[in-house]
């Protein structure tokens, strides 16, 4: 089974990798690296209308979502515990998580909007994407069903279109349900519905292994 991993930034790992590039057959000279979007306000999740609108958009954090990036490197990898994957791109992520790169990556962006404008900052943005992979968003949605307009939602499927990547991969979840959502380059990736089947086997996988853990640890919960 291959699964795309965050891997580890040490000189093992870098061995490592030579390693499972030869056995997969890939060119050890080859450079994924993905753009992660991490949101940086305080409070997560639905929040009144009206007491949005009674603190102003001055407020400190004010409307809407403040977006930050984070650059990951990816490498294909071959591992027997679907597991080590989770544990290892956990390990990255939180490292870089409590980095400044997103808090600055997001005041960086809002500075140059307001004092060179939108177009250079779109400029910017565009070139910082163009040197990476793909993007990848996880976001944790609603618990509950919520509704628009008195029409009660089934699913949550988000998208977005123009990056000069050829790959966008959205993790949304609603009530106890996850989608996955892919933005394609259709030239580069002529049937994503292969890659999505790929990457819900690869969730698959880990949550057998995850079941199978806590089964040997007590037979009992099952």
């Amino acid at each position: 089974m291959k699964l795309i991993d965050f891997p580890d930034l040490t000189g093992e790992d870098q061995q490592h990798r030579g390693t499972e590039s030869q056995k997969l057959d890939i060119p050890r000279n080859i450079r994924l690296r993905a753009s992660v979007l991490v949101n940086l306000r305080p409070t997560t999740g639905i929040q009144d209308l009206a007491d949005l609108m009674a603190k102003g958009p001055k407020e400190k954090w004010g409307w809407g979502n403040w977006i930050g990036y984070l650059m990951l490197p990816l490498t294909i990898s071959s591992q027997d515990d679907p597991l080590e994957h989770v544990r290892r791109g956990k390990s990255i992520i939180d490292r870089k998580k409590l980095s400044l790169e997103p808090v600055f990556t997001c005041l960086g962006a809002r500075v140059v909007i307001q004092t060179l404008g939108v177009k250079v900052a779109s400029w910017i943005a565009n070139r910082v994407l163009f040197n990476t992979t793909l993007a990848f968003s996880n976001m944790a949605g609603p618990v509950e069903e919520i509704s628009f307009y008195g029409h009660p939602l089934s699913y949550l499927a988000p998208t977005v279109y123009g990056h000069p990547h050829a790959l966008t991969i959205h993790f949304q979840s609603y009530c106890n349900t996850i989608t996955i959502s892919l933005a394609v380059d259709p030239g580069l990736i002529p049937d994503p519905h292969v890659l999505c089947d790929d990457l819900e086997d690869s969730l698959k996988a880990i949550k057998e292994a995850v079941v199978q853990k806590f089964v040997q640890k007590d037979p009992g919960i099952v």
